[in-house]
């Protein structure tokens, strides 16, 4: 299994300065951002499909650095009800996959997205229960009239590019657990799967180790992110996980993102990693870093440190099983 970076975190630095730094804290492979949320910090997707010198010259700077490009990632909103906001984030996720192949990989990582709760809405309507009907009848019109239509025909482009396309299932959009990953998946296709990142599964109340038992026995574990999640024991008691206040606001959340061991430790990762290998993946672990208590650096280098060991570990033989 490799360990690797989602790039975006490193985007304060030029395109060498970020494939050198891979280079020196001894990662093996790097996630591309190229569009959308986390933004394009190095080059233009537009341009380097239109010039094989330039894909050329991508490939061979991160090959020169013992690295590999393990995925691009384009994490949007391509179903927002503002159509000119879709239509940026779709054209991302068009050129996302379309790219891939010519940079060596077949994986592109993206959120499923979430539509409005109407064709008369402006702004994305996430929901988050059954009752009262009206929630009801938001969830069919975006399944069934929005989400279903747009990725089955994303599956079939993705499909004759021969790449995966792995949803981070993250609260906000329509795919954000195990469930509705498997459900757009048998709706729309098999090129459709999982960036298994357990920081959002956490505070949902998911345990990762069971997600990546069932997704791996659907064989659509495609990418795997490396974040933790710290729970705040005290503010969840009193106000449970939905918690919309600033990450910023360290004493007053229920949970904030953490550098991975410092929000669960081996009795967490040791066992996932094993999971993810009984279940075949031999893919990456690529480290994002959202620490609001570290700095990029610091966080960074500490879940490097701490990763590499618990696959060391694994490698050695030593998983844990079940």
């Amino acid at each position: 299994m490799k360990l690797g970076v989602m790039g975006a975190g490193l985007g304060g630095m030029t395109w060498e300065q970020a494939l050198d730094y891979c280079e020196e804290v001894g990662l093996d492979a790097i996630e591309l951002p190229v569009g959308c949320y986390p933004g394009v910090p190095w080059f233009k997707p537009a341009d380097v499909l239109k010039s094989k010198a330039k894909q050329r010259q991508i490939v061979e700077d991160v090959k020169a650095r013992g690295l590999e490009i393990i995925g691009l990632a384009v994490h949007g909103n391509p179903v927002h009800p503002s159509k000119t906001f879709a239509k940026a984030h779709e054209q991302a996720h068009d050129h996302a996959v379309r790219l891939a192949p010519l940079l060596g990989t077949n994986v592109v990582i993206n959120f499923s997205g979430c539509p409005g709760g109407s064709r008369q809405d402006k702004t994305p309507n996430w929901v988050t229960c059954a009752w009262p009907d009206d929630y009801g009848a938001v969830l069919k019109y975006q399944w069934d009239e929005v989400l279903i239509p747009f990725w089955q025909k994303k599956n079939t482009a993705a499909a004759k590019e021969g790449v995966k396309i792995a949803f981070e299932a993250h609260p906000g959009f329509c795919v954000y657990n195990t469930e509705t990953i498997l459900r757009l998946r048998k709706a729309c296709g098999k090129q459709l799967g999982a960036n298994l990142d357990p920081s959002h599964f956490f505070w949902q109340g998911i345990d990762p180790i069971e997600a990546a038992r069932v997704l791996g026995d659907a064989k659509c574990i495609y990418h795997v992110h490396g974040k933790d999640t710290g729970i705040d024991p005290h503010n969840t008691k009193v106000n449970g996980t939905l918690d919309t206040k600033n990450y910023g606001d360290l004493n007053g959340r229920s949970w904030v993102f953490r550098t991975c061991g410092y929000g669960h430790g081996d009795e967490f990762w040791k066992p996932f990693v094993s999971m993810l290998r009984q279940k075949g993946y031999d893919g990456v672990i690529s480290i994002e870093h959202e620490d609001s208590y570290m700095s990029m650096q610091e966080g960074f280098e500490k879940a490097v440190e701490y990763l590499r060991s618990v696959l060391i570990h694994e490698k050695a033989g030593q998983a844990w099983w079940f």
